[in-house]
């Protein structure tokens, strides 16, 4: 079966029902996988310290993967999925559209 890229996408959805799911590096090189319609913004809160406990403590961060889905249910059923995933795996998933 082949294996297929991500589409590569805008930074901000193309349809009101449209959503990103991303991986972004952060400074102590852990990663961090979230969803969201807009992706400049949301990168805008995480490095201001706004987004999410997690990543406050460890900007700048930067976006090493983005794709999108249809619809919110598709993002949170694909975040989880990218969360399960060991750190080489997602780090191999960076790769690819690299």
């Amino acid at each position: 079966m082949a294996k297929l890229k991500p589409q590569k996408a805008k930074p901000k959805a193309d349809s009101p029902e449209q959503w990103f799911v991303y991986i972004l590096r952060c400074s102590d090189d852990s990663l961090y996988t979230g969803i969201t319609k807009d992706l400049d913004r949301r990168v805008e809160q995480h490095n201001a310290g706004k987004a999410s406990r997690y990543t406050r403590g460890r900007i700048p961060v930067a976006v090493k993967y983005h794709e999108m889905q249809p619809n919110h249910s598709a993002a949170l059923k694909r975040e989880l999925t990218i969360k399960a995933l060991t750190r080489q795996d997602k780090l191999s998933l960076i790769d690819s559209v690299n």
